[in-house]
């Protein structure tokens, strides 16, 4: 029985596939190793020498010479220290409509919050004694231009906001609607 050439051809590639399928399947296939015995793994770890002896100091201290040191006083490093410490911050992320992110950052106080977007980063002010709805405040745009930013939150934990702001023209105000992300 002769075959023809396109048929040769046809058989040959048949073949080659399933060979290429065969090693692909094969390849795939999760293979286990076996775990290292107990025994493998205390003979596989190298000890290291100690000696009960103290270890050498990097530099021999001179015989006759002697190292005094003296305490400063309370008062001397009291004056001499300033602690700053920030703490009772609260940050928060905000996702909006139209889209935007609001990463806020509220002092514990409640004085300011630091709104960052992807237009900019800016410090509002509180501007109401209230606290449904807390109302912040800014004389200039987010990307610190001309302008004014102005960010109401309000419910329980501050879970919803509204972000007003607007460039050198006023009139023309960009209004979202937020609500707080877990």
């Amino acid at each position: 029985m002769k075959l023809g050439p396109l048929k040769r051809l046809r058989a040959s590639v048949l073949f080659t596939g399933l060979l290429a399928s065969a090693i692909s399947l094969s390849a795939c296939q999760q293979q286990q190793e076996p775990e290292p015995s107990l025994e493998d793994s205390i003979s596989a770890e190298q000890s290291a020498p100690m000696s009960a002896e103290p270890a050498e100091p990097a530099e021999p201290a001179e015989p006759n010479e002697m190292a005094v040191t003296e305490d400063a006083s309370l008062n001397e490093v009291q004056d001499d220290t300033v602690t700053s410490v920030h703490t009772g911050v609260t940050q928060m992320t905000y996702l909006c409509s139209p889209e935007l992110k609001i990463e806020a950052t509220y002092e514990d106080e409640g004085n300011q919050v630091v709104v960052a977007t992807g237009q900019g980063t800016l410090t509002l002010t509180k501007t109401n004694d209230g606290s449904n709805p807390e109302v912040f405040e800014a004389t200039t745009a987010l990307d610190g231009s001309k302008g004014f930013t102005q960010w109401r939150v309000a419910h329980e934990e501050r879970a919803t906001g509204v972000m007003r702001m607007a460039g050198a023209d006023e009139a023309n105000v960009n209004t979202y609607e937020c609500n707080k992300t877990q």
